[in-house]
């Protein structure tokens, strides 16, 4: 029997669940933004009526209000944003125990088992989106499919409000026509480097052969060949399954740009302590080292690296962290956001290969060190005990978020 799998995603989110809050935004123009005096001025999401005057996630400020004079701005309210996430998967739930979560305002639902009680795939999917509004005041659209990746890419084709069946008699009219970069995990990268063999849409891809793409791509591009003939069968994992991490990265966006080595290294320092202090409670070692960064115009770059050894110290974290940087970055523009990922985790054990050239008793009483500093940070919060230099920066200090308030007859 066809598998039968929902994508659903709530339509901008964000913005949704602020209007919810404050019925005065309804039908307004309106942005979820950082503090602007903090550096944080970039839009994160917009109602239907800003995104119609040319409002686009990820402009600042000045860009969007430009686009759109009268535009309403608010600061996000992320302990709100999880809350209605929770309610929405509780209605998805009613319908299925495979809801896989996919980001705060997304999930996949696998129906398959589901249609002896609640009718055919795109009923459930009406059922749900008709649900979600009645009980919320929040839109879906959704896309109804055999697979994860075309049951995602469905929901995206038709917003707000929608249903799309992308089946396996239909999928080469519906999808193959589409750039390939509405594929999943289809990246920039991946798009210029296809475009060179004159690939462009997903039925290219499809009818290219695999051999060809493999020795291009890599085992991505053999994934991605998969995806895009339908092949894709990754499961819907069950609601209280935890997938193994694959990587522990935390990132932040600075309040002043960074113009010196020095800056960006003190504020890898302070990422990597939650990093390591996460890695540590997850009893894992991470083997590769990636840093992610955004310059004050806005451009993204990325590096990665392979470690010398295991490990979660914050110091090597750091180090690794910023030698990358220093290799790399051409300070072309001062920097803005800065993040760092502990890659390739293994499980840490109590065996250890030793080498001729390490200082392991600094080495032992820096991890005993950290140990504690892990005790603190459990028993007291995130800032309980920190190097001395982080608490001099002003450029990374965090803010207090006070919580919202939540309407009592949207929710129950």
């Amino acid at each position: 029997m066809t598998r039968a799998i929902l994508h659903s995603d709530l339509n901008a989110f964000f913005a949704s669940v602020e209007t919810v809050l404050h019925p005065e935004y309804e039908g307004e123009a309106m942005a979820v933004c950082g503090a602007p005096e903090d550096r944080h001025g970039i839009v994160l999401a917009k109602s239907e009526k800003a995104k119609r005057a040319g409002v686009r996630t990820g402009m600042t400020v000045w860009e969007a209000k430009r686009a759109c004079p009268g535009l309403i701005l608010t600061l996000p309210h992320y302990d709100a944003y999880l809350k209605f996430s929770s309610l929405v998967r509780k209605i998805y739930a009613r319908y299925s125990d495979l809801v896989e979560p996919f980001g705060l305002d997304e999930c996949w639902i696998d129906v398959s088992d589901s249609r002896d009680l609640f009718g055919p795939p795109e009923h459930i999917a009406h059922e749900i989106r008709q649900t979600v509004k009645q009980e919320l005041g929040l839109t879906v659209s959704v896309g109804v499919s055999f697979n994860k990746v075309f049951a995602k890419l469905g929901s995206d084709l038709k917003k707000p409000d929608a249903v799309t069946v992308i089946s396996p008699d239909n999928f080469r009219r519906i999808v193959w026509p589409l750039p390939v970069g509405s594929l999943l995990y289809a990246g920039p990268s991946t798009v210029k480097r296809l475009a060179r063999m004159d690939i462009s849409t997903i039925g290219e891809l499809a009818n290219t052969d695999e051999a060809l793409v493999l020795r291009l791509l890599g085992v991505c591009g053999g994934q991605l060949w998969r995806y895009a003939n339908g092949l894709d069968t990754a499961r819907v994992m069950r609601a209280d399954e935890v997938m193994p991490l694959q990587s522990v990265s935390h990132g932040i966006t600075c309040n002043a740009d960074l113009a010196t080595g020095e800056e960006v290294r003190g504020v890898m320092l302070e990422l990597a302590q939650e990093v390591g202090h996460r890695l540590a409670k997850e009893g894992l070692l991470a083997t590769g080292i990636q840093i992610d960064i955004k310059d004050a115009e806005l451009k993204s770059r990325q590096y990665m690296a392979p470690l010398s050894e295991p490990t979660r110290s914050r110091r090597t974290l750091t180090e690794a962290a910023y030698a990358l940087f220093c290799r790399h970055y051409r300070w072309e523009k001062p920097v803005r956001a800065v993040a760092v990922r502990g890659l390739r985790l293994v499980r840490a054990t109590p065996e250890k290969q030793l080498d001729c050239f390490g200082d392991y008793m600094a080495s032992d009483r820096l991890g005993r060190l950290e140990e504690v500093m892990d005790d603190m940070t459990d028993r007291f919060g995130a800032h309980a005990l920190l190097p001395a230099d982080i608490l001099t920066n002003e450029k990374t200090k965090c803010r207090v978020r006070h919580p919202a308030v939540l309407p009592k007859s949207r929710i129950g």
